[in-house]
Order: structure tokens, then C-alpha cells, then sequence
């Protein structure tokens, strides 16, 4: 029998070879850095479960931001921890917020840099969870003025972009029409359409000190097991006014992604999230992975899977991998 006419091998036998028909392409300005903003000056505080990755006081992160664009990084997103937490969250919204003053802030230092901020309440309530408590029990449709609000405040601070994480009904059409109404038609909104309830946001709770002080989030995230329902999500956050949506996690989430992707043909991040990136810095620790090799595969398969950007803590540092490696 003849040797079938067909080899791929031929086409994987130089790195300039492999270059010219590679598929997919990871891009400097596909990522997104995650920012933690805290109280104080001069801070610069590593997170224990999240080495490499810093609490930063507004000063901080001015300073930060302006390195992470010169790296070629074009956006940002902010999370706020506050100094003092209450059950209605009110720091998420108040015009001298953590949040609102970073953004001040950032938008000074550089202009050019793309703001986005996280909208919602855990990081903000005493009792930890997205939304405000009725008879022990997140009130969805009481909790959507609150979000608007705090979409407002960060858009009128300066953010480009607002990323509503609540994963409560109706919030994408509540914080529209909350910033059309006060003259921010420009404002995008990022949704996180698809949200798992997942074991992989361990790290993050610790970094902003978010955990619920009882119960889940298991009533208001997706359940991991669910798939048709992410469709479901993003097409009524896409029906709301959502400009993007997300999904989040990532790797273990990758056929979520495409199937997203696929359906609706918008843009769409996805989000390697805490535990994703402590797992990798654990093992790479220990000398169980090449690290770099690693981060940039992983990158890679979120672009595969569909993603238009990647909100990742690496991206400072993985944008000098890739303009190394490509």
C-alpha cells in the first residue's frame, strides 16, 4: 500500500512553518489585568493566596496601571475593598468610594487605558453576598436599584466599561437604563452572563474579603452542571442591552465558551479566575510545571475556545511572553 498522500507533518516542521498556518493567535491586547483597590497610601501588600498578585491603595494602583499599559496591556479591571462594610453596601456606590476614586485616579495617570469596574455588592456588605438580605435571603429584584447605582457612580467617575458579577435577574436591563438616563449612553456594559457557582473563587473571597457570612451564592450563580442554561443567560443579558458578555471560570468551562460564542457571534470574554491562577503558581512552585509554557497554553485555549479578550492575572507579565514568543 502506498503511503497516504496526506502528511500534516509537513507543516510542523519549523517554528516559522508552524507560525504561517497556525489557527489561533494570542495578542498582547487580548488580556485584561485584575486590580484589588484597598484604603491607605503607599500600599503594596502581596495576597497569600495569590502570590504575585498585590493590595494596592489608590496611589498604588495609578502607578501599576500606567506599567501594565506600557507593557501593551490594554485594560484593566477594577475590584474595591472597602474600609467599612454594612448590610446595604453602600460603599459600592458612594461617590468617595474605593472604586470611584481609583478610576479618578487611573483615568489621570493614563488616559488612554481602558477602565473597567466590577459591579456589585459582596465586596461591600457585611453578610458578603451580591445583593441586599430579606428574611435570610438575597432579594434579587430590591438589590437591582443598588447595582444601578453603583454603575452610575463608576461611570461618572470616568470607567469606560461597567461589569455587572451579581448574577441577579434583570440587572443588565436596570443598570441600562440607569446610564442612559443619567447621560452615559457610551458607557459599555460587560456582563457576566455566565457565572458558575464555583469552587474555583477560593482565593479571590480571600483577597477581597468577600465570603458569604452564611449560606451560598448557589441560589443566584449557574450550576456548574448546566450547560443549555449558560445560552439562556446570555442570550437574555444580550436581550437586556449587555454590549459583551463573559463567562467565568475558565479551563473547566471551555465548552461553555465555544457554545456561546458559536450561538451568538458578540463578543465575549473569558475569565481565568483565582483558583486557575493559584493552582498554576502552586505547581510551578514546586517545580511540577514550566510555568511560562503553561500560562501561555492556557491563554491560547481561552482564544480557541471563542474568547475575544481574557481577563487574567498574568497579563502584565504574560504580555512580554508574547512578544517573545510571537
Amino acid at each position: 500500500m502506498p503511503f497516504p498522500i496526506d502528511r500534516p507533518r509537513r507543516l510542523r516542521k519549523s517554528e516559522r512553518l508552524r507560525g504561517l498556518v497556525r489557527e489561533t493567535h494570542l495578542h498582547v491586547e487580548d488580556l485584561v489585568q485584575p486590580l484589588f483597590v484597598v484604603p491607605g497610601e503607599d500600599v503594596r501588600q502581596e495576597i497569600d493566596s495569590m502570590p504575585g498578585q498585590f493590595h494596592l491603595s489608590v496611589d498604588q494602583v495609578a502607578i501599576e496601571a500606567d506599567a501594565i499599559l506600557r507593557r501593551g496591556v490594554p485594560a484593566i479591571i477594577l475590584f474595591g475593598i472597602p474600609e467599612n462594610k454594612d448590610p446595604l453596601g453602600s460603599g459600592a456606590y458612594a461617590d468617595d468610594g474605593i472604586v470611584q476614586r481609583a478610576v479618578r485616579a487611573v483615568r489621570e495617570a493614563s488616559p488612554e487605558l481602558v477602565i473597567i469596574t466590577d459591579v456589585c455588592l459582596c465586596e461591600y456588605t457585611s453578610h458578603g453576598h451580591c445583593g441586599i438580605i430579606t428574611d435570610n435571603a438575597v432579594d434579587n429584584d430590591a438589590s437591582l436599584d443598588l447595582l444601578a447605582r453603583t454603575a452610575v457612580s463608576h461611570a461618572q467617575a470616568g470607567a469606560d466599561i461597567v461589569a455587572p458579577s451579581d448574577m441577579m435577574d434583570g440587572r443588565v436591563k436596570a443598570i441600562r437604563l440607569a446610564l442612559d438616563e443619567s447621560g452615559f449612553t457610551d458607557t459599555a456594559i460587560l456582563s457576566y452572563a455566565v457565572k458558575y457557582a464555583s469552587a474555583y473563587y477560593g482565593p479571590f473571597r480571600e483577597a477581597a474579603g468577600s465570603a458569604p457570612q452564611f449560606g451560598d451564592r448557589k441560589g443566584y450563580q449557574m450550576d456548574p452542571a448546566n450547560r443549555e442554561e449558560a445560552l439562556r443567560e446570555a442570550e437574555l443579558d444580550l436581550e437586556e442591552g449587555a454590549d459583551m458578555i463573559m463567562v467565568k471560570p475558565g479551563v473547566a468551562y471551555l465548552d461553555v465558551l465555544a457554545a456561546v460564542k458559536q450561538t451568538f457571534q458578540r463578543v465575549t470574554a473569558a475569565y481565568q479566575v483565582s483558583g486557575e491562577y493559584a493552582s498554576l503558581e502552586a505547581a510551578a512552585q514546586r517545580g511540577w510545571i514550566d510555568r511560562k509554557a503553561v500560562v501561555l497554553e492556557t491563554l491560547l485555549s481561552f482564544k480557541r475556545a471563542g474568547a475575544d479578550f481574557i481577563l487574567t492575572y498574568y497579563a502584565k507579565e504574560a504580555a512580554g511572553w508574547i512578544k517573545e514568543k510571537y
